[in-house]
């Protein structure tokens, strides 16, 4: 009943932050919009039957049934057609799409908005009016990463030998009982040396050893013989292993393992013991940045995860641990973070990372350059100025305002493939979930 109950919970945080976090976002579009002077009739938290709302002054305020998103309404964020007609029938399908995004933009036009419409204010007005939106998730991804770095602290191996592995053993095979080591297996140089669980490793071949980066580093480069200093019960020892080659995790630029890629380096054979430290403001700010290129690089492998995420939910196959995940699945991870066996404080900073991340996925995913996305509209208000200023360095006339309406075909066709991806997404997370236990 517990577990059920701190599920529950966990899910119910979740949805709370889910709702804070589109709201937030909407509100960088809101008071941009109001500060250059457009017209906003509507804020909307969620989509589908409206729950609860307020008008205050010449915008209503309100909450929606589906927490799957929201919007604000601005007049006008379409120019009228060649004709000048904001509305035009037509037989063509495409063309009905773009006249009735059209008219849409319209629809609660009053008098006096024609100073006040969306599609009037200059490229750069717009384009911060977009961008506001994204760039608010941004601020309060940076904002809980940095906090949660710097008061509860990041996890951090250190030299201290948190166990000593009997046997080599390449890291591409199934962990096993690596405690039993078949008749054949080497053992392992530092178990031979003698190393032991809680050794402090202060230096390798003579050079002083402050962090777990440099001392893998030595060690992947160094096979062969080596001398390894240790501090054991308050005295200094030293050992003499051989270190051998072996089949290792590859590693990037900064240190980080890098999954599923292997490489040949030397090997000593002990597992370093993590910590909990907080962290400075500058390694926080350098471990969000890693965030940000690790948020990019799985952005643009999204394509790549289809086939992995069909087998899962319609196969049987694997469901991997870095495959995408849905509002849906991250709920039943937040379900699952109560129900850990660590400490509050743990527990809070576990939450409030998948809140940092949640957020940081919002933003990059909003800014790609595709209708009907705030990228989209940036990247229509960026064509904008870059032709309207060449026409202005080559004497032409003004070609007017750029009508992103035209796109409306595309954008259909763009949230047809978002929303195929989205329902592949929930079906996975449904019938074939990511645990993080």
């Amino acid at each position: 009943m517990t577990t059920i109950l701190l599920t529950l919970l966990g899910i119910a945080l979740f949805v709370l932050g889910l709702l804070v976090s589109i709201a937030w976002h909407e509100l960088g579009h809101l008071t941009t919009a109001k500060m250059f002077g457009i017209r906003v009739p509507q804020y909307m938290v969620g989509f589908g039957p409206t729950i609860w709302s307020r008008k205050k002054g010449e915008t209503e305020y309100g909450i929606k049934a589906i927490p799957a998103g929201g919007y604000i309404r601005m007049i006008g964020m379409f120019p009228p057609g060649a004709d000048g007609r904001i509305e035009a029938r037509s037989t063509s399908p495409w063309r009905g799409m773009i006249e009735d995004a059209r008219s849409a933009a319209y629809e609660e036009l009053e008098p006096g908005d024609e100073k006040r419409l969306f599609y009037t204010r200059k490229p750069w007005k717009r384009v911060i009016v977009m961008f506001a939106g994204p760039f608010m998730n941004l601020v309060l991804a940076v904002a809980l990463f940095v906090g949660v770095c710097m008061t509860f602290g990041m996890e951090k191996q250190t030299t201290e030998v948190a166990g000593v592995q009997k046997c080599v053993f390449k890291q591409s095979d199934d962990a096993g009982d690596r405690d039993a080591c078949p008749k054949a297996q080497q053992t392992s140089p530092g178990y031979v040396a003698g190393l032991r669980e809680g050794d402090v490793i202060t230096a390798f071949d003579g050079e002083p050893m402050k962090d777990w980066n440099t001392l893998s580093e030595r060690i992947r480069a160094n096979p062969g013989p080596a001398v390894i200093t240790v501090e054991r019960d308050g005295r200094e020892l030293t050992l003499h292993p051989v270190l051998v080659r072996n089949e290792v995790l590859k590693k990037d630029a900064d240190g980080e393992p890098v999954r599923g890629q292997y490489v040949t380096a030397g090997y000593l054979g002990f597992a370093a013991k993590s910590v909990i430290e907080p962290l400075s403001l500058g390694e926080s700010v350098d471990r969000m940045g890693d965030m940000v290129e690790n948020g990019v690089e799985s952005l643009i492998a999204l394509p790549s995860k289809v086939p992995d995420l069909w087998d899962a939910a319609f196969g049987d196959g694997e469901r991997k641990d870095d495959s995408p995940v849905g509002v849906v699945g991250t709920a039943r991870i937040s379900g699952e973070v109560m129900n850990l066996d660590m400490p509050t404080q743990s527990i809070v900073a576990f939450f409030l990372l998948i809140m940092a991340t949640f957020n940081l996925s919002l933003f990059l995913f909003n800014m790609l350059p595709l209708l009907p996305l705030d990228g989209g509209h940036i990247a229509g208000a960026l064509w904008e100025s870059l032709r309207r200023n060449i026409a202005k360095v080559f004497r032409r006339p003004d070609p007017g305002p750029f009508d992103v309406a035209k796109l409306m075909p595309v954008a259909y066709v763009v949230a047809g493939i978002f929303i195929c991806f989205t329902l592949l997404v929930l079906v996975a997370d449904v019938v074939n979930p990511v645990k993080i236990t």
